[in-house]
Formats: C-alpha cells, structure tokens, sequence
C-alpha cells in the first residue's frame, strides 16, 4: 500500500501522537523535563551549511519541516567563531521569515500553505516510519522554490518513546538515504539541496557524509 500525506500509515499516525504526549510531558526514560523536549537544539550545530544555501540562493524564506517547539527562533544571541555575533539565528542569515512545522506540536502543527525558499529538516526523517519517508522527503520538496537541506542519524537515539522503543524508527545506510532524496529530487527539478547523514553520535563529534549536493537547471 502506498502512503500520503491524506492517507498516512497507521504508525504514522501512532508516532504523531506519541510525539505530541512527549511534548506535553517530556522524556521519561532520560528525566528530560516537557520544556526541554524537542526544543529545536539539533539545528544550532548546522547554521553555517544553512546559511550558506541561503546565501547561495538569496532565500529569504524559510520552513523548518519538524520543528519541534521552535525555540531555536528565540532571540538569543548566536556567536560564530571568527565571524561575529547576531542577536538570533534569524538575523544570522539574514531571512525575512522563518515559518515553523511540526506535526505533533499543536502551535505548528498545522499543514503549511504556498511555496518557500528553502525547506530545512533536521533531526526529524529517523524518527518517521520507513512506510512514509517516500512522501514526507517528497512533500518537503514540494514546499521548496529554491533549496532543501536535511540531517539524519543513522544509529539509534538516546531517547526512548513511553512505550520503551528507540525514538529513531527508521535507520538506514547513507545509499539507502540518497535513493529517496534522487528520487524525490527528480520529480522537483531545479532545487539545490543537500543532505546530511551520522553514522554516530552528534553532530561534530560523529562521522559525517555529505549524501549529495544537486544544482537543478
């Protein structure tokens, strides 16, 4: 059976709600309190491979596809090493906007509408049921008129659902990653995008490939 956004798998759905308990009453497992959970923290390790699409482009919209609470938008101030001080990460890359998504959080839990520069979606892909990924990594495409960028893990997260399962759902090697990004990126011709997969541990202390960086025509 093929799935959709209109007709999500079961376990989709499941998660869906999963996610949204874990919103309201934190992990568990670790003693993570609610606030805490899925605050946005795995974007700040990747600013400056965003920005650097976003310079590329001359985005100046952005959707954040699996956003979790959207903290990370907070103004706070955000210091590059070498390069200079922002008060938050918006004003780092200097975009007009920055529209929130995430389905199990009900701030943002609302579908988006229209097209934007670019999509990003970090720390979010592992954690969708391997049933789905085809036409989530394809509906993120489809919100994007000028780039993509995406993180996934490939090893099991240190976060437990309540049920006790491992909070990464679907764990696949990097070739089994770009197959879905090829294929999703044939049917939306024109977009640079640019994946990110761990084979370990986080980000800047794991292994990191680079899937691929595409320049549509």
């Amino acid at each position: 059976m093929v799935f959709s956004r209109q007709h999500p798998s079961p376990r989709y759905v499941e998660l869906v709600a999963t996610y949204r308990e874990m919103h309201l009453k934190g992990e568990r497992h670790m003693g993570v309190p609610a606030a805490q959970t899925f605050d946005g923290r795995s974007l700040r390790p990747h600013a400056e491979d965003i920005k650097r699409l976003i310079d590329a482009t001359g985005a100046l919209t952005v959707l954040d596809y699996g956003s979790g609470k959207g903290t990370q938008y907070d103004p706070k101030p955000l210091e590059i090493p070498g390069k200079g001080r922002w008060d938050s990460v918006i004003d780092y890359w200097g975009v007009d906007e920055v529209t929130c998504f995430d389905p199990a959080y009900q701030p943002y839990s609302e579908i988006p509408t229209g097209k934007f520069d670019g999509v990003i979606s970090t720390d979010v892909l592992e954690h969708c049921p391997e049933e789905d990924i085809d036409w989530i990594v394809d509906e993120i495409f489809s919100f994007a008129s000028k780039f993509v960028f995406a993180t996934i893990a490939c090893y099991p997260a240190n976060k437990r659902l309540p049920n006790g399962e491992n909070a990464h759902c679907t764990i696949r090697p990097g070739p089994w990653w770009e197959e879905v990004f090829r294929t999703a990126v044939a049917r939306h011709p024109g977009i640079i995008w640019e994946a990110r997969i761990y084979s370990q541990g986080w980000p800047g202390t794991g292994t990191q490939k680079l899937i691929n960086e595409r320049i549509g025509s």
